[in-house]
């Protein structure tokens, strides 16, 4: 289990010196800028944003996100859903010839969704969700689309890009929908829930049909609460299928919850911590989303420090008590 670091667009000299310095091992870089023309990523352009990692001692784990518009066509079987198709199977070809063995998506094409933050400890600022107030937002796209007809074309997807991950040798990952509700601006957000993703690793069952677990938005599912939560990070990781955590905390669940430190949710991070440890999770923890602090960056500079600094406390803890114990 290791310490990375992520959620920015650009492998700047300062973003790297940074995660180097805090101890980060594993960097994933979500939705990089990259040229992209055409709906694809090229293989050069990949290849060199590896080795900027390399020259600051890392390793480039995971690409976590395109732009929606490589395939929002096929998330909603749109008229181009084929020519995007083919531009994926070129893009993880890609991404996994590059020498960068993850990638992660999400079937989300309205997005995540906030409404007007909170404010938790000292006044820090974090983002908030009500569901009443985004049942009144106006649809994201041209209809309402169903449940059956949203798997359907996941399905159909999951089928197609599973073989191709595996002869590349790269493992695929889908967050879950943040947030976990039903559905929001006519789109059915499939993947809210346990059972949910236990029909997702179903479809093609392959270690390259895998989850990017987003504890933070598993913790906000319905079915988390209680006990919830914490089977599914056993259930995920005696099957290995958990490819990376972004490990952070909530308030609660859905239909109304808020984003919390990673220490002051209500999800017990340390026993968190400790079933990835029993499970065997070879992998990385990233921080995610921050609460907005005192004095901090856009990006949250001060929050990622703090939040990256108890996640490799945590790490060293739950593997010391374990080492102890045998």
């Amino acid at each position: 289990m290791r310490a990375g670091l992520g959620q920015f667009k650009e492998a700047t000299p300062e973003y790297l010196r940074f995660a180097q310095q805090y101890g980060a091992t594993d960097i994933l870089l979500n939705t990089p800028n990259l040229p992209g023309a055409g709906g694809r990523w090229e293989l050069h352009d990949l290849v060199k944003l590896r080795l900027s990692i390399e020259t600051h001692g890392m390793k480039l784990s995971a690409l976590e996100n395109v732009p929606t518009n490589f395939y929002d066509q096929i998330m909603l079987n749109g008229p181009q859903r084929d020519e995007q198709i083919e531009n994926m199977i070129a893009t993880v070809r890609n991404i996994a010839r590059a020498g960068i063995p993850i990638f992660g998506y999400n079937w989300m094409p309205s997005h995540v969704w906030r409404t007007p933050p909170a404010l938790i400890r000292g006044g820090a600022v974090a983002t908030a969700f009500d569901y009443e107030i985004a049942k009144k937002m106006p649809l994201t796209h041209d209809r309402v689309y169903s449940e059956e007809e949203m798997w359907e074309n996941l399905e159909y997807w999951i089928k197609i890009i599973t073989p191709v991950a595996e002869e590349e040798g790269i493992r695929l990952g889908i967050h879950p929908c943040d947030p976990p509700v039903a559905s929001l601006g006519g789109i059915p957000q499939l993947l809210r829930s346990f059972d949910a993703y236990k029909r997702l690793v179903e479809i093609v069952p392959s270690d390259s049909n895998a989850i990017e677990f987003c504890q933070g938005t598993f913790s906000e599912m319905e079915d988390a609460a209680g006990e919830g939560i914490y089977d599914m990070i056993r259930y995920f990781g005696e099957r290995h299928n958990i490819l990376y955590v972004h490990f952070r905390n909530v308030s609660g669940q859905v239909p109304n919850f808020h984003e919390e430190f990673v220490n002051t949710g209500y999800v017990d991070m340390y026993r968190a911590m400790t079933i990835y440890n029993e499970v065997n999770f070879d992998g990385f923890f990233i921080d995610d989303h921050v609460p907005h602090t005192h004095q901090d960056t856009q990006w949250g500079h001060r929050g990622r420090a703090f939040a990256n600094g108890y996640i490799q406390g945590l790490i060293e803890a739950v593997q010391k008590q374990s080492a102890g114990a045998e």
